[in-house]
């Protein structure tokens, strides 16, 4: 399954956008945001996709009642803390924002997960931590270069995307 990640949006809806169109033309059967959304507009370009989108919150994330209205409207997979992607098989990727590093380690010690996404540092990542992949495709605003990353889970590769 080819999964693609974006984080730390920060309201940036038209770049969110082009950064969701870039990763569905690469193949993204699903999207996951590893929070900072910024907006219910940003849930709602989440929602424009037509594959499987889920979304967390991030620190800066202050209306997760709002963010969560928006994304039962808009069809997207909406967590204040961890959200869960269904990979088949039993296996799942969780995704967190990062900013609580207890809790980021908590989800890399898990046996229910064999991927964790992360944002918050909006540096790029990928860490292996035993037999799990501890990835982080950047962020969408305050980042250079601003960028996404689609990870293949069935030949377990991952590239990343630079947007201008």
């Amino acid at each position: 399954m080819k999964i693609g990640s974006v984080s730390d949006s920060h309201g940036k809806a038209l770049r969110l956008r082009a950064a969701l169109a870039k990763l569905i033309e690469r193949g993204a059967e699903a999207i996951v945001h590893c929070g900072d959304v910024g907006s219910a507009d940003c849930i709602a370009a989440l929602g424009e996709v037509d594959v499987p989108a889920y979304a967390c919150a991030g620190n800066m994330d202050r209306r997760h009642d709002r963010l969560a209205a928006e994304a039962g409207r808009a069809g997207v997979h909406f967590r204040p803390d961890v959200v869960m992607v269904p990979l088949g098989d039993g296996r799942c990727l969780a995704a967190a924002h990062g900013n609580d590093p207890a809790a980021l380690a908590r989800l890399v010690d898990s046996e229910a997960v064999c991927y964790v996404c992360h944002g918050h540092t909006h540096r790029r990542r990928d860490d292996r931590v035993g037999a799990k992949r501890v990835i982080n495709p950047g962020a969408l605003r305050h980042a250079n270069p601003p960028g996404v990353a689609l990870l293949d889970t069935d030949t377990d590769t991952l590239e990343y995307l630079d947007l201008p």
